[in-house]
């Protein structure tokens, strides 16, 4: 569980900043997905004993900067994306 854990962090944060967003999802929606990176921070803590100081670190820093893209401008704020493009048609 800490390695599936640890890895969702930094998967999660590669994803969000590296690919753009194309819609704004509803606001139950980011709101989820705030309460679910808070409670993935709060589980990495408790299972800290149980991941190599590396890797804690780096999820750690991840899951912080999965809040820090949110405050980037408002797309971010409301897609949890670094950028946002809307696709040709």
């Amino acid at each position: 569980m800490p390695w599936i854990l640890s890895s969702y962090l930094i998967g999660n944060f590669l994803w969000r900043t590296l690919t753009a967003a194309h819609f704004y999802p509803s606001r139950t929606s980011m709101r989820l997905e705030m309460a679910v990176d808070a409670l993935l921070i709060a589980g990495l803590f408790s299972l800290k004993a149980k991941i190599p100081p590396g890797l804690f670190w780096t999820a750690l820093v991840c899951g912080i900067g999965l809040f820090a893209i949110r405050l980037n401008g408002d797309a971010s704020w409301w897609t949890g994306h670094l950028m946002f493009s809307i696709p040709a048609r």
